[in-house]
Parts: structure tokens; sequence; C-alpha cells
């Protein structure tokens, strides 16, 4: 029952206070380890504390645990209906590298022919039947179909046409127009204001083929954290979501370490929302739809190192809105589709400012439109680029990344030291401000 109020609770309630981008909250989970640890093991046959295929078994491990705790899911594919919320803090999650693998079930939607106008959590739909209890949904429509506008929660009860949610709706639906619906988005495996949770041996496949789009990393993700402190997600494969790939928002010390993010439609790897000191190492995130690595809004004091980033729709690394302060080393960013970097663009006072990149490889990206190692769009102070290989390595007309570093007109410091820039079809720097120099 604990989880189940975490699911149907948490998101929602929290986008009360979370009206946009960037509001924190108070509180979290917190417990000191049991006396005796124990481990709960989850198997799909045989002996085990839970055996099952589905959400409700692992759902049930989860609820078994205590802080010191390790859940164990043995090997096999077990297909989800709702996101397994890990409940309490300090426990351990771990599956069989690459052959534990949780699947999103395929997605579901309806209209909403009446109800969920604000504080409401009844909703009249069009198919009922589609529906079963306790089935992740979220209630979305054409003005609040992104970030923290959309309630995620859970199917309490159906009676005949009626779908009775655990969480009420945020704003008035707009189910007269006909936008409103009821769909089964939620992220595969997720976490709530917790702390010392690690997460390690998981693949989390967000079945993109059988689903339509689903959440932003607001809300969700192959593997999601919310409002955590001091986590660790390690050797995970986060792919096909149909969204982002590992995302985790308004947190302080999540690290992620020999991951890899890939065939997402959105974002690889995404730290976002007032997300402090984050830790992303030796990951592999590409072939996602968009970026490989977005730092969102106010990621600061985050370390970036030793990562390949590769053949992402758009770019390799987005950085933007007062993401600050931020170093990143020894990565290889390479053939997204039309920068490596990508400072998105924003007025000087929410520029993200002051990041480091040393010792990085930026080659070979952009299209054979237009392509840069380098793109900064932003009015931004003191970014640093020293000590790079930012390059066009390839011969003839495989050759697309133009320029090295292209910075468009406006109050933008770039200081670039020590590079080697080469191979561009253009120029090494194109700044339109005149004043950076190779």
């Amino acid at each position: 029952m604990k989880s189940l109020l975490l699911k149907a609770t948490l998101p929602a309630a929290l986008t009360l206070t979370l009206l946009f981008f960037g509001c924190q909250t108070t509180g979290e989970s917190t417990g000191s380890p049991s006396a005796a640890a124990k481990t709960v093991t989850v198997a799909q046959s045989g002996q085990a504390d839970v055996v099952g295929t589905d959400d409700i078994a692992l759902q049930k491990a989860a609820d078994m645990l205590s802080p010191g705790d390790t859940l164990s899911i043995g090997p096999g594919v077990y297909t989800l209906g709702n996101s397994l919320v890990i409940p309490v803090s300090g426990v351990t999650v771990r599956g069989v590298p690459g052959e534990t693998v949780l699947k999103k079930a395929p997605g579901i939607a309806s209209r909403v022919i009446d109800g969920g106008d604000w504080g409401e959590s009844d909703l009249r739909v069009a198919e009922p039947e589609k529906f079963r209890a306790g089935m992740g949904v979220s209630m979305t429509d054409r003005r609040h179909d992104g970030g923290y506008y959309v309630v995620t929660t859970y199917v309490k009860a159906i009676a005949g046409d009626t779908l009775k949610l655990a969480e009420r709706s945020i704003h008035d639906l707009d189910y007269i127009g006909g936008t409103a619906s009821i769909e089964s988005k939620f992220p595969v495996l997720a976490a709530y204001r917790v702390r010392d949770l690690v997460i390690e041996g998981i693949t989390a496949d967000g079945n993109k083929d059988e689903n339509p789009y689903a959440l932003d990393g607001c809300r969700g993700g192959a593997i999601y954290l919310f409002d955590c402190r001091n986590c660790l997600i390690t050797g995970c494969v986060a792919r096909n979501y149909n969204g982002d790939g590992i995302s985790f928002q308004i947190t302080d010390s999540i690290s992620v370490i020999g991951c890899e993010a890939t065939g997402n439609t959105g974002l690889g790897i995404h730290p976002g929302t007032g997300s402090w000191r984050p830790v992303v190492r030796n990951c592999h995130t590409h072939h996602n739809g968009q970026i490989g690595l977005f730092l969102c809004y106010r990621v600061r004091l985050g370390q970036f190192t030793d990562n390949l980033i590769d053949y992402n729709g758009n770019y390799g690394i987005s950085i933007g809105h007062k993401d600050s302060d931020n170093l990143l080393t020894g990565n290889k960013v390479r053939f997204n589709g039309f920068s490596g970097v990508y400072f998105r663009k924003n007025e000087l006072q929410v520029g993200g400012h002051r990041n480091v990149f040393r010792g990085n490889e930026i080659t070979d990206n952009g299209s054979a439109r237009e392509g840069y190692g380098v793109y900064v769009e932003a009015t931004n102070v003191d970014e640093v680029f020293e000590n790079n290989l930012i390059a066009e390595t390839r011969a003839g007309n495989e050759r697309t990344q133009q320029y090295g570093v292209y910075i468009k007109k406006g109050d933008s410091r770039v200081r670039l030291s020590g590079n080697t820039m080469q191979g561009h079809t253009r120029q090494d720097v194109q700044d339109e401000n005149g004043v950076a120099l190779k």
C-alpha cells in the first residue's frame, strides 16, 4: 500500500508546488538501516521471495524493503503496466546486467469526455474497457502536455465509464475542446524523494514501438528520479523510451556511472531542474532522437567525464538556463546531427556561465546541410575550451563539421586555449563578435 500511495500522490501532489520549472520542495524519505539487512528476491519461476513477471510482482517485493536492504531481480523480461517505484531510502536495487529487463507494456489512451476540472479525480472516458485498476496513467491535454503540468497517477477503480484516479487534476482539462486524454504514460523505474539509493544492472526498456510519445524528462524517463539525494545509477541501460532515457530532476549528488542510454526519442541522459553536483562518467549515450547529454535548468557544479556521446539526432551536449560551473573532461562527442556542443539561446541573466571543457574530442559532427563542433547561441560569461581536439577527421564529401567553434553575435565570452582544430571545410573559429582566439 505504501508504494501505491507514492505512485499516486508524489508526482502530482508535488506539481502543486512546482507550477513551473525550478520551484523546489522540502521533505524526503528518511530512515536508518535495519538491524539485520535482508535481500528480497524476485524471479520469474522457481524459488524466490516473490515469483512473477510484471509490475505487481516487482512492486510487492519493493514494498518489503527497509533501509539497508537489497532488492535482487532475477533475469527475464518483466512487463510493466505501472512504474516500479522504490519507496524507501538507503536500499540497493540490483539486476543481472543485460538479462534483467523491465519493459513498459504497450500504451493505451482514451479521450476524456467529462471531468478533470481542477481538483477532480474522476474522469469519464470514451473507452473505459482499455483500463484496469492499478494501471499507471497521465492526464494531459493540448495546453498541458509537457513539463510539470502533466499529472502522473494510477487508476484506483473503474465504475462504468468513469476512471477513479488516485490523484486530482491540477488544472482544467480541455474535455470540451476534445483534446483531453488519459494515457498509460509513466516512468519504467522511478524513485521520489529518497536518498542513498543504488540502482545497478537494470535494463529499463520503454517499448517505444508500442507506445505513443510518453513523458518528457520533467515527469518521466526509462529511469527517473525526482527530488532525490546521494543516489547512484550504475551499469544500467535505459533504452527505447518514447521520451528520455535517464532523467533526474530537483536532485543533489546523483551519479550515473557506466550506463548506456540509447534509442530514446527524446534525450539520452537528462540532469535538470536545479540538480546540483551531478556526476556522469564512463557512459555511452547514443542514437537518441534529440540530444545525448542535456543539462536542463540550473544544473550546477557537475562533472561529466570520459563519456562517449555519438549519433544523436540534434546535439551531443546541450547547455542552457543557468547551467553553470560544470566541468566536462575526457568526453568523445562525435557524429551528432547539428553540433557536438550547443549552448542554447538565453539572455545573459539566465545563461549558463563558467563551464569548462578540457581534454575532450569534439569531432565529425553535423549533416550535409550544416555542422559545428561547438555552437554558441546564448549570451554567457567565461566559457572555457582548453586543450580539446575540435576537428573534422574525414575526407571528401564525408566532412560535415564545417566550423570548429561558431559564436553568434551577443554578449558571450568564450575563452579558447591550447585547442587543436583542423579539417573544417569553412573555419576553425567564427566569432560574430570578433573576439575569440583559437
